[in-house]
């Protein structure tokens, strides 16, 4: 439906938006169903969604509030936003949560229904915060979504009031289409093919959907309508909505259907790498074969089984699930088979933090195996960039004959972002050629990648010996001899290293020279680069940036890029592991910045840090 709005309507650049409430509030369904709209509506967006750790904390706890986060631009937008602009707080608890996060005069709303004495103890208040003066630096408004919503449904007899109830979140979901002058109909299609065989709750949503539409617009809750207009900045084309386990499903998909060879998942069941089994799943008709495996161990070699078959062979798991599949992982070195091994980080250690995001596991791609056994790091750096760095997996791991590791982390994974469909003459090539000939034959020859030939097993003329005891130069049987041992660890090395030839050399954002480098990797590009623009856009003393996808081995102008700069920032979501591998590899000092908390950088925190850099007092 086109606006009704009878108030002023003002354009602004850009909002952030967060809905909070138990886990059992849908407000991930509520934050997505906005994201879609706003992507529908042409914005540029990123999203947020904060999951409880526990599977279902008890309702109208701390540990049990659920959150999901949205920023809605006009221009270009790289993260969900520091601080929202809008809360919507569904219990107490939800208030209490995020009001470390609020900045004098954000517009919170609440449900006044739900701060009970009962609830309000529930959450650790003292007092009630809608009552006293806790709240008086906020925009406060106070509307009863509870009994609202039933009220709204007292026609439908049929629906209890429990289920009256849970419709809450499309009451104020409503109300923020109205203040924000989104359009319904996206979310009222959507409601009807959700619920198609349940046309009364269909109904009901659909019904308590408009009431909120419609309460914001005849009560004085808002002064004027706020409107972002469509995005300028992106390139035309055909765009979606994407998160980045779907991107990276695609991105698979692509580099199979790109190859003509047929994709294999085999994975076990991990927050939050599960959604990818899940994508690829779906997508049988383009051939991909999917292998829910009942322990990490089982998916990884069912994944380096189908390698050793032909196929693309693809593995993936969290942060504890790595440490499983090490022993496949070091037996793909060994065999150099092509095998992709997806890790989506998460805070640890051990099963640590299941929902929150972490960049703790690069020391564990690069050396979690025993012996000598490098193999190929990448990491996307955004939710589209998933799909970029997997069909890039796939091309490095077939053209080099070797496997690859794959970061992505839970932020980014779960995080969405307009995603431009790209044509098919738009991707890299990738060739891959299953040899058939056995005119000289030798398992271990190499071409001028160091790449030994794929052979599909059965292939006649073609036998030849697979395993992990160390293989001979050439024949490729076990070879124990002291001197053929070092050759095969030198040489599975140097074609690692030669990979370095393959991929782009490092960009740097902003001058190629300067005071300060902030060097990032990972999901902290979208943080990094938004910091660096705003800095630059306000201060004459400027930084520049520069983000690494590829990690091992590193681009090859890397040290160039760094010897041009006073100083190296590396920001990182962990203790300075990157820092640790520049310094060893390169002797380079650089100044770490730390952040463990299962959240990522805000903008705030890395423009803090500029300043203390340039200032000269940061260590």
């Amino acid at each position: 439906m086109a606006t009704t709005a009878t108030k002023p309507i003002e354009d602004i650049e850009r909002v952030v938006i967060r809905f909070a409430g138990d886990s059992g509030d849908g407000m991930q369904l509520t934050g997505s169903q906005l994201t879609a709209t706003s992507a529908l509506m042409g914005n540029d967006i990123a999203t947020f969604p904060d999951y409880p750790s526990e599977i279902r904390a008890p309702a109208g706890t701390l540990p049990g509030v659920s959150g999901f986060q949205v920023h809605i631009g006009r221009s270009d937008i790289r993260t969900p936003g520091d601080r929202p602009d809008v809360l919507v707080a569904m219990n107490p608890a939800a208030l209490k949560v995020s009001l470390p996060d609020m900045e004098k005069g954000t517009t919170i709303i609440v449900n006044t229904d739900e701060f009970t004495a009962q609830k309000l103890k529930r959450a650790k208040w003292s007092s009630n915060p809608l009552e006293d003066d806790s709240l008086n630096k906020f925009r406060l408004v106070k509307v009863g979504l509870t009994s609202l919503t039933v009220g709204a449904l007292d026609e439908l007899e049929d629906l209890n009031k429990a289920g009256k109830e849970r419709c809450r979140n499309f009451f104020a979901l409503g109300m923020i289409y109205y203040l924000f002058d989104r359009p319904l109909e996206p979310t009222v299609k959507w409601l009807e093919s959700k619920f198609k065989k349940k046309p009364l709750l269909a109904e009901a949503n659909k019904k308590v959907l408009k009431a909120g539409y419609f309460y914001a617009d005849t009560v004085e809750l808002f002064t004027h309508v706020l409107r972002i207009p469509p995005a300028t900045h992106m390139e035309p084309g055909e765009y979606r909505q994407i998160s980045g386990n779907q991107a990276l499903a695609f991105g698979l998909v692509a580099a199979s259907m790109k190859a003509g060879v047929p994709l294999f998942y085999g994975s076990y069941p991990i927050t939050p790498a599960s959604d990818i089994l899940h994508a690829l799943a779906n997508l049988k008709e383009y051939g991909v074969m999917t292998f829910q495996a009942e322990d990490e161990i089982a998916g990884s070699g069912a994944a380096l089984g189908a390698t050793y078959a032909g196929c693309i062979g693809v593995t993936g798991t969290s942060g504890p699930g790595i440490c499983l599949k090490s022993e496949m992982m070091g037996l793909a070195v060994m065999t150099e088979l092509p095998l992709i091994v997806i890790n989506v980080q998460r805070g640890g250690p051990s099963t640590g933090l299941p929902t929150k995001t972490e960049q703790a596991d690069l020391l564990q791609a690069m050396f979690s195996r025993n012996g000598e056994s490098p193999l190929i790091v990448l990491a996307a750096s955004t939710p589209t960039d998933c799909f970029d760095m997997a069909y890039e997996a796939v091309r490095l791991a077939t053209k080099f004959m070797t496997p690859v590791v794959l970061l992505s982390d839970g932020y980014i994974a779960n995080g969405a972002a307009p995603w431009r469909i790209p044509d098919e003459s738009e991707l890299a090539p990738i060739e891959i050629h299953h040899r058939t000939d056995e005119d000289g034959f030798e398992p271990y020859a190499r071409d001028e990648h160091l790449a030994r030939p794929w052979v599909q097993p059965g292939t006649p003329g073609l036998q030849h010996r697979v395993g992990g005891l160390e293989k001979a130069e050439l024949t490729g049987d076990v070879n124990m001899q002291p001197e053929n041992h070092e050759l095969m660890v030198e040489l599975r090395a140097k074609k690692v290293a030669g990979v370095a030839e393959d991929i782009p050399e490092l960009d740097v954002l902003g001058d190629e020279e300067g005071e300060l480098l902030v060097l990032g990797w990972g999901s902290t590009c979208g943080s990094i680069e938004m910091a660096v623009g705003q800095w630059n856009a306000g201060n004459d003393r400027k930084v520049s940036a520069a983000h690494l996808r590829y990690l091992n081995p590193f681009p090859k102008n890397l040290t160039d890029v760094m010897s041009r700069f006073k100083k190296v920032l590396v920001p990182e979501l962990n203790m300075g592991q990157l820092a640790l591998l520049i310094r060893g590899k390169f002797g380079t000092d650089v100044v770490e910045l730390h952040k463990v908390q299962g959240r990522p950088f805000t903008i705030a925190e890395l423009t803090d840090a500029f300043r203390a850099n340039l200032e000269g007092g940061a260590s």
